[in-house]
């Protein structure tokens, strides 16, 4: 029976358990016919489902680290995959950890920087991306690409099914490594410890490659998989044409087999990250914490999957942009929230469940606490907003969504407006339509009252030539990496000479014997 069943008032654990570029368009949760998520199902059936939820940033490493923090990427100068999260920016992990939180990260973070922790006390996994400066953009060469790391179809080319991939080698690891960590918690428990915990599982999948297991590929068949709607390439806005040229898109044809391919590893890989939802909430059931633990499942950002003729992420389009959000557990109802928020928000919803204010707060976050709205009231906040500032651009991008608009700018392009109400697929620009003047200018004037684009340009710009600096110095200095390497001492587990083994049996075995048993 879990701590909450028993009547103590010990705080809710908060467990996260992120995907990597995941678009909620692609689980049953949010209403796809053919995918099979019956874990992350199964949640949002108990929880609150939030159907407009977006990332910061359609980027890995810069979304995280505004998730970690709850602040937006130009507040931090978070710009990209090889930019430095400073040590000096507090994150929810910091917070929770000074209010009595155990903490913990198994799995992906992509931390840029010597400090590998951020404000976490454990940490079970190394990282699955380099840690350095290594993937620098270069805004003033932006068309020259970069083949070692940049994404091209190549990728969707090599789709397909594999026993073994580096991706599921990792996921697998970040699950057992996750599960053990839950597991000595609730030894520790049995031990008399009180402590509440705070762990994210963040696992690499569905992220491209798009290769999966056979189990999971073995799930769906080609004639179930639907092909994409694609525009024609003179349809597309300026950044979407850049897009594509920068992921070889716009010239590297994809037939229509390779694309059924990709579609079908992404949704079998989808299934396969819902299995680790599956396993890690058994493991809360098992050791009797499920009924005291606050459960999210979100992701990073989504994937674009061929829709618009776009692959990946990297733009403020609904595949892209909107990330899965759904919340379960205690003081959580049942239901679907509309209002418009984005993973900023999670950290000062987290406080919230701690029961801390912003009085705790080191720096000003950006977000606001989503539990009035997991609690079914109301909530008169209604918007995101997202920043891109990466490869495959010379000038930042931003959007601006609230209530059904979404809003879209980048210097020198002309800018998009959206009415999500009646073109959910994001086809007509409406930014010249009379009926919406009024709204597209007042989303001007606050864009240019929000950011100095070019001031921000400069500031990346300054900060990419400092990078690449740092980085070809580290390399000729052959430099000691700051690639996350997880202490372990061998000489300290399981059953050693210096330990008497039936202790060491008594202490790892849960649940603990009960006195009438021994």
């Amino acid at each position: 029976m879990s701590a909450a069943a028993k009547g103590t008032s010990r705080r809710p654990n908060i467990v996260v358990i992120m995907a990597d570029q995941l678009a909620p368009h692609f689980t049953g949760a949010y209403g796809h016919q053919v995918a099979k998520t019956p874990h992350m199902d199964a949640l949002a059936a108990r929880g609150m489902r939030f159907d407009a939820a977006y990332c910061n940033a359609p980027l890995c490493a810069p979304s995280r680290f505004a998730f970690m923090s709850g602040q937006l990427i130009s507040r931090i100068a978070a710009y990209d995959n090889a930019s430095e999260f400073r040590a000096t920016v507090p994150t929810f992990a910091h917070y929770l950890s000074a209010l009595g939180y155990r903490t913990c990260l198994s799995g992906k973070m992509h931390f840029v920087g010597p400090d590998q922790k951020h404000g976490f006390q454990d940490r079970v996994t190394t990282d699955i991306y380099p840690s350095d400066f290594a993937w620098t953009p270069d805004w003033e060469a932006p068309d020259e690409r970069i083949d070692k790391w940049y994404h091209n179809m190549q990728t969707v080319k090599e789709s397909g099914c594999a026993i073994a991939t580096f991706q599921t080698d990792y996921d697998d690891e970040v699950e057992f490594a996750a599960r053990r960590w839950l597991i000595d918690r609730a030894r520790d428990r049995a031990a008399g410890q009180e402590a509440p915990l705070c762990m994210v599982a963040s696992f690499i999948h569905p992220h491209d490659p798009y290769v999966a297991r056979p189990e999971w590929w073995d799930l769906y068949s080609d004639d179930e998989i639907e092909l994409p709607e694609v525009l024609p390439l003179a349809d597309h806005d300026p950044f979407s044409r850049r897009l594509m040229d920068g992921i070889e898109a716009s010239y590297v044809p994809l037939s229509r087999d390779e694309v059924i391919r990709a579609r079908r590893a992404y949704l079998a890989n989808v299934s396969y990250f819902d299995s680790k939802i599956g396993a890690l909430v058994k493991t809360l059931d098992e050791t009797g914490e499920l009924d005291n633990t606050v459960v999210i499942v979100t992701a990073d950002h989504g994937d674009m999957l061929g829709e618009r003729g776009l692959w990946y992420k990297m733009n403020f389009f609904e595949h892209s942009a909107r990330v899965p959000l759904i919340m379960a557990g205690p003081g959580v109802v049942q239901g679907a929230a509309a209002n418009a928020c984005s993973l900023i928000d999670l950290l000062p919803s987290f406080l919230e469940i701690a029961g801390a204010d912003e009085s705790v707060l080191g720096e000003p976050v950006d977000g606001r606490s989503l539990m009035p709205l997991a609690r079914g009231e109301a909530d008169p906040q209604d918007e995101a907003i997202s920043e891109y500032c990466a490869e495959m651009t010379a000038w930042p991008v931003f959007m601006i969504r609230r209530g059904d608009l979404k809003y879209i700018h980048c210097d020198g392009d002309p800018p998009q407006l959206y009415d999500l109400s009646v073109d959910p697929g994001e086809r007509v620009n409406r930014v010249e339509d009379p009926d919406y003047a009024c709204r597209a200018r007042m989303f001007a004037e606050e864009l240019a009252g929000r950011w100095d684009g070019e001031k921000l340009r400069a500031d990346i710009i300054a900060t990419q030539r400092s990078r690449r600096r740092l980085h070809a110095a580290m390399e000729a200095a052959g430099g000691e990496s700051w690639d996350y390497n997880p202490p372990r001492d061998a000489s300290q587990e399981y059953v050693r000479n210096h330990m008497d083994w039936t202790v060491a049996a008594a202490r790892y075995r849960y649940p603990p014997l009960k006195e009438t048993d021994k």
